[in-house]
């Protein structure tokens, strides 16, 4: 043995020993303890309760493809819950699950045996072809929502793009807002509105970011769909606003929402429709926009169609500028509206829905909120990474994330129906405390230490949860038959239901045209 390897088993052995270290708070004694089973996410205990009592996490192993047959290889529940330990914690690189490696109280809770590498998880996905990825997560993250889909919904649908830093698969240079000239994949996303849940995401080269490559993705969710759970509404913005998307919505009886882009059709109809003087009054929570309807033929639709414009009067301060060419060359001239001159920004809509025309303003500025979860998704989940070279992987990685998010998003609504609650605070207060296991006589005792200042609200947020576990067993054990699933999403579907405006009756419709 050399002098350098003995000399690091030498510190090895000084590191295991108690060591003294002088702190500003004083001196205090340090001592390794390798033996205790110990996890910083002591709070998984409750949420491991909420997968089992409603019966997701079983249906979402079992119904994995993988197949083993060496024995030596890891279970599909040891693959599968380092892979949900891994997103649940905020990470989302594949080398982060380095850091849950010694967290064996979490494997406990979890019924696995161990933790498994990054490499192995990333061998354990490359397994799987992407069809059967598909059938899999496509159907589990449907299913993760569906149930609730019994009362009026929206459908928004929306792409985001995913920054990519190597030569993966699909990695193409197109639009790319935040880093322009960087490859990237775009990420065609489903949401149920409002709830903002994902029905299902599919992950696309970065040049296929246009609405013909998501409307697929849209067309394969709507014909799985019974007929009593569609949509009230789909909803999207000028993108979407094309005639065959719009064709393929009305072939199938769908309601649509879509902004249009200021082609010149557009805007002559907007010279026409500012001159009239029907235009409605803003109500309280119409944020100052009127609006009128009419029907508009642009040269590339086959038959006229509704449509809605929104304008609103611009109130401060405004400058405009403009090029003009002279002798000296190329000059910026300024000018300064005066008290003649009214500004105004607009919109404007094409539906064929019956809704009344004051509720269209509202009904379309909600589609933002499906951005607050593309921030969340990508800056507190893992969308912004788990990225591997080939994109079938990239694919399955987002669809697994998009469903853990969607289970914690149900789990955080029933422990506060009124408000939603984002990972990067529900996290910290639903599922970070240390926890000291302890076996005796058969029985594991998890001693848990809240290290959140508001543990008050804390346990009255545990307890909202255990109630609607509660409720779900007691239907579970008079129903042995029932979905328990979809009791629990009653449950919770009842507490934060807020309807849609009502539509109009035909005859009344008319008549507003």
């Amino acid at each position: 043995m050399g002098e350098a390897k003995r000399r690091q088993l030498a510190l090895q052995k000084q590191a295991l020993e108690a060591m003294v270290v002088d702190t500003p708070g004083g001196r205090i004694h340090v001592q390794w303890d390798h033996s205790a089973s110990a996890t910083p996410n002591a709070q998984l205990a409750f949420f491991a309760e909420f997968l089992a009592s409603t019966g997701v996490y079983d249906a979402w192993v079992d119904s994995c493809p993988l197949v083993y047959t060496s024995p030596n290889a890891p279970s599909k529940k040891d693959v599968l819950g380092t892979w949900l330990l891994a997103i649940l914690a905020g990470h989302n690189r594949y080398t982060h699950i380095t850091a849950l490696r010694g967290d064996t109280v979490s494997a406990q809770i979890l019924g696995m045996e161990k933790i498994i590498s990054e490499d192995a998880l990333r061998r354990s996905l490359s397994r799987m072809s992407a069809e059967q990825s598909q059938v899999w997560l496509g159907t589990q993250l449907l299913s993760s929502v569906q149930g609730a889909l019994s009362t009026a919904w929206i459908l928004d649908i929306d792409t985001t793009i995913k920054t990519l830093f190597g030569k993966q698969s699909g990695a193409e240079v197109s639009y790319n807002p935040h880093k322009p000239g960087r490859p990237s994949h775009a990420l065609h996303t489903y949401w149920a509105a409002n709830l903002r849940l994902v029905l299902d995401v599919v992950v696309s080269p970065g040049k296929e970011h246009s609405a013909a490559k998501a409307r697929p993705g849209l067309i394969a969710i709507l014909d799985k769909l019974p007929v009593e759970q569609r949509p009230a509404l789909v909803r999207g913005d000028c993108g979407f606003g094309n005639e065959p998307f719009i064709v393929e919505l009305e072939e199938r009886g769908q309601p649509y929402l879509f902004k249009l882009r200021q082609t010149q059709g557009v805007k002559k109809l907007l010279a026409r429709q500012f001159a009239r003087d029907d235009w409605s009054t803003p109500g309280p929570s119409d944020q100052g926009w009127s609006a009128v309807q009419d029907t508009l033929k642009l040269s590339g639709w086959d038959k006229a169609r509704r449509v809605v414009i929104l304008r609103r009067a611009v109130k401060t301060d405004l400058a405009l500028s403009r090029k003009t060419k002279s002798e000296v060359g190329e000059q910026f001239e300024i000018l300064m509206p005066d008290d003649n001159v009214q500004a105004w920004e607009y919109a404007v809509l094409v539906t064929n829905s019956s809704y009344a025309l004051e509720a269209f303003g509202q009904l379309y500025r909600d589609r933002a909120d499906c951005e607050n979860g593309f921030d969340e998704l990508k800056n507190q989940w893992g969308w912004g990474g788990f990225t591997t070279q080939d994109i079938e992987r990239c694919q399955t990685s987002a669809r697994a994330v998009a469903l853990v998010y969607n289970w914690w998003s149900w789990y955080c609504r029933a422990a506060k129906p009124g408000a939603r609650m984002e990972a990067i605070t529900s996290r910290a207060l639903l599922l970070a405390g240390v926890g000291r296991a302890v076996k005796h006589a058969g029985q594991t005792t998890l001693y848990l230490t809240p290290m959140h200042a508001a543990k008050d609200k804390l346990l009255d947020l545990i307890a909202n949860i255990r109630a609607a576990l509660s409720h779900v067993r007691a239907v579970a054990e008079q129903l042995p038959k029932s979905d328990r699933w979809k009791t629990f999403l009653d449950y919770v579907v009842a507490k934060i239901t807020r309807p849609l405006p009502p539509c109009l009756p035909p005859d009344r419709l008319a008549m507003a045209g």
